[in-house]
C-alpha cells in the first residue's frame, strides 16, 4: 500500500451488494476513543510515536488481520486514495505523523495519532447496521482491554469534541437517491428527517444524488439506541426513494432513454472528468436496480465508482497522470470494465 501498484482491485467489501443496496450504498461505524495514559490532541511526533508503540506492541492480540501503516511511509496518491475510500479523512491524511491499522479487507480501518488517538472503523455494503456495530463494538472492547480508555462515569468516554462525548459513536449510511432528486423532494424529504436528530451531507457536492445520513447525538443513548434510531429514518428514505422511482417509471420512455444516453456517453467517450462520470454513474446505477439497463452488473457499477475518483485510478493503472492524461484513462479504464465478463 505503500506506493503505486498495478493491478485490478480485489473485491473488497465496497465492490459487494447486500440488502438494500438499490438505495444504500454503504454502512460505517465510527468510535472516537483516547487512552488514559496519554493526553489528548498529541502533537509532536515524539508523543504521537509513544502512542503508535503502544498500539504496535498489542497488535498481535488485537487480531483481526490488521496491519500497522504508517501515513509518513506512503506515497501521496495512495494516501489520497484512502481518503477517496472514506478509510480515512482528508484532515487526517495530511498529518505529518500518524499511522493505520487497516486489515486486507479493508472493512477495518483504525486511525492512530488524529483529532483522537484512535478512530476506530468498520464498514459493511449496503444497510447492515446492527452487524456492523456487532463487529465494531466487539473489536472496541478487545482494544480498550488492552490499552485503557479514558472513561468517565458520568459522561462515558472522553474525547477531544464535545460533540463526540458519551458513545462516541458516529453510525453512517450512504444512500443513493435519484429518483428523490429527480421529483424535486430531496429538501422536503431532509427537512421531516432532520427533525429526529439526524445529519445528511451531499457526497459529491451537488452531483451524482449520493448523500451520508448520521446521527448528531452521543450522549445519554446507548449505541443500539443510536443504530436503531437511525435505521429507522433510513427505511423510512428508502420507501420515498422507492415510491419515488415508481413515479418516474411511469414515464418510461423518457426515464430509460436519459439512462441509455448516459450509458452511451460513458461506453464511448474518449476522454471524461470525474464529475461527469460520477453525474452519469447516478443515471446508470438507477437503470441497472430498476432493471432497465442490463448492460452492467453492480460489481461492475461498483468498479466504475470506485475508479472514476483520480487516485484510485491511478493506483488502478500504477502511474502517475496529469488531469488531461488522467480522463482520457478514466475513459479507456471504463470500456475496459464495462468489457469484463
Amino acid at each position: 500500500m505503500a506506493g503505486l501498484k498495478k493491478g485490478i482491485e480485489k473485491m473488497n467489501w465496497y465492490l459487494y451488494s447486500n440488502e438494500n443496496s438499490d438505495v444504500v450504498k454503504s454502512t460505517k461505524i465510527k468510535f472516537s476513543r483516547n487512552l488514559s495514559e496519554f493526553k489528548f490532541n498529541l502533537k509532536s511526533k515524539e508523543e504521537i510515536e509513544k502512542l503508535e508503540n503502544k498500539v504496535k506492541e498489542n497488535l498481535y492480540d488485537i487480531g483481526y488481520g490488521l496491519k500497522f501503516l504508517r501515513l509518513q511511509d506512503m506515497d501521496e496518491i495512495t494516501k489520497k486514495s484512502l481518503v477517496e475510500k472514506e478509510l480515512i479523512s482528508s484532515s487526517f491524511s495530511i498529518k505529518r505523523y500518524g499511522s493505520i491499522l487497516i486489515n486486507d479487507e479493508e472493512n477495518i480501518c483504525i486511525m492512530i495519532g488524529g483529532e483522537d488517538h484512535l478512530k476506530i472503523q468498520v464498514f459493511s455494503a449496503g444497510l447492515d447496521l446492527e452487524n456492523t456495530l456487532n463487529l465494531a463494538i466487539e473489536l472496541d472492547e478487545k482494544i480498550g482491554e488492552l490499552l485503557g480508555y479514558a472513561v468517565n462515569k458520568k459522561y462515558g468516554y472522553l474525547t477531544s469534541s464535545p460533540s463526540n462525548i458519551g458513545t462516541g459513536l458516529k453510525a453512517s449510511v450512504r444512500v443513493h437517491l435519484p429518483a428523490i432528486s429527480k421529483t424535486r423532494n430531496t429538501r422536503k424529504v431532509f427537512d421531516a428527517i432532520g427533525d429526529f436528530g439526524i445529519n445528511i451531507k451531499e457526497v459529491y457536492k451537488g452531483k451524482g444524488d449520493m448523500y451520508q445520513i448520521s446521527n448528531k447525538k452521543t450522549l445519554g443513548i446507548s449505541e443500539k439506541e443510536i443504530v436503531k434510531n437511525l435505521k429507522v429514518i433510513v427505511q423510512t428514505v428508502i420507501e420515498q426513494e422507492r415510491q419515488a422511482r415508481k413515479l418516474i417509471a411511469q414515464d418510461e420512455i423518457n426515464l430509460s432513454d436519459l439512462i441509455y444516453r448516459s450509458f452511451g456517453i460513458l461506453s464511448n467517450c474518449r476522454k471524461i472528468s470525474s464529475e461527469e462520470e460520477i453525474e452519469l454513474l447516478s443515471n446508470i446505477k438507477l437503470g441497472v436496480d430498476l432493471g432497465i439497463l442490463d448492460e452492467l452488473t453492480d460489481v461492475k457499477v461498483q468498479k466504475l465508482y470506485l475508479y472514476s475518483k483520480p487516485a484510485n485510478l491511478q493506483k488502478y493503472l500504477g502511474q502517475k497522470y496529469d488531469k488531461e492524461e488522467l480522463e482520457i484513462k478514466r475513459a479507456e479504464v471504463i470500456k475496459q470494465i464495462i468489457k469484463e465478463n
